[in-house]
């Protein structure tokens, strides 16, 4: 985490890549009743869980619908819940204890990497254009960070967050940590030296609204995250403003199964978001937690340049 300690915890999270992969089959598969096969696991009740990129509690009562939805399509018992953070579903998807992960692209790498968890489909979303995060009509399976400030702050560029206090999401986030990071030591800025102090919140919606309180300077979130606040907070779009938007592509999110999953659950469960996504209250549920407007079939090398900002970010500890 990036705040009192974030060496430590970006070392400890860096370690885990390297981890071997005969922990893969640590854990127990505790999430469901299954069988299992050499064709693959085969679920009899399905978990899934969701990553809190706003306020966990209102992710969770907008998720508890889709369990209803994703039962009817699949023929067996749901239960969704909301993790801590990515890590936590990584973990969870490792040890067995869920079936389906809503992860943000690092997390799946790391997933993919330590326990080969399986991405399915990827979030479409419409494109947003700036200044005001306003959307187009075009669906993409990407998006990009952003960098936000108080227009009232006096800090105009990114050469001005030198000794400056920013709000950051845990280290597997790509628009939360990782891309913002990268690319302002492109620019010659370390955030982990300069003076610059990270304070970790819970939720993008958490890291505008602390820039709009003045309880930080600056904070990475992801572009149009001011929207999400929006409703309560009328005035963000003219007192909260950006100052820097990445030139990095980030992967949308994922969909992504457990590693041992068989080919024909994979499909199912791809099939069912699908259709929900396209049904009138499917398509409200995922529009309202994460601005997803459908979904897309996806592969694992979609996620080669994330991979490649995972690789830079490294190098701030060094």
């Amino acid at each position: 985490m990036h705040f009192q300690g974030t060496a430590k915890r970006l070392v400890l999270g860096l370690a885990l890549l390297a981890l071997p992969l005969t922990l893969i089959g640590c854990g127990k598969a505790t999430s469901s009743t299954s069988s299992s096969s050499s064709a693959g696991y085969a679920p009899k009740q399905l978990t899934v869980q969701f990553v809190p990129s706003t306020n966990a509690g209102t992710i969770e009562a907008k998720a508890k619908p889709l369990a209803g939805l994703l039962q009817k399509q699949l023929g067996i018992p749901v239960k969704v819940n909301v993790s801590t953070d990515g890590n936590t579903i990584v973990e969870a998807l490792g040890a067995k204890r869920i079936d389906v992960g809503f992860l943000p692209p690092a997390a799946y790498i790391l997933a993919h990497k330590e326990y080969h968890s399986k991405v399915i489909l990827q979030a479409q979303r419409y494109g947003l254009k700036e200044p005001n995060d306003q959307f187009t009509h075009q669906l993409v399976d990407f998006f990009r960070a952003q960098i936000l400030v108080r227009k009232d702050s006096g800090i105009k560029s990114i050469q001005d967050l030198k000794g400056k206090k920013i709000a950051v999401q845990d280290t597997i986030s790509t628009a939360g940590w990782i891309y913002p990071a990268v690319e302002l030591m492109e620019h010659g800025i370390n955030v982990n030296k300069d003076g610059i102090k990270t304070i970790q919140v819970k939720g993008h919606d958490q890291g505008v609204l602390s820039v709009y309180n003045k309880d930080t300077d600056a904070a990475f979130v992801f572009q149009g995250a001011r929207n999400i606040v929006k409703k309560d907070e009328k005035d963000i779009m003219q007192k909260v403003v950006p100052i820097y938007t990445t030139k990095g592509k980030i992967p949308n999110d994922t969909i992504t199964v457990r590693g041992d999953m068989s080919a024909k659950w994979q499909k199912k469960i791809a099939t069912a978001f699908k259709t929900i996504a396209k049904s009138k209250e499917g398509h409200a549920i995922i529009s309202t937690m994460y601005t997803h407007e459908g979904y897309a079939d996806s592969k694992d090398s979609n996620f080669d340049g994330a991979r490649d900002y995972n690789k830079k970010v490294a190098a701030l500890n060094k």
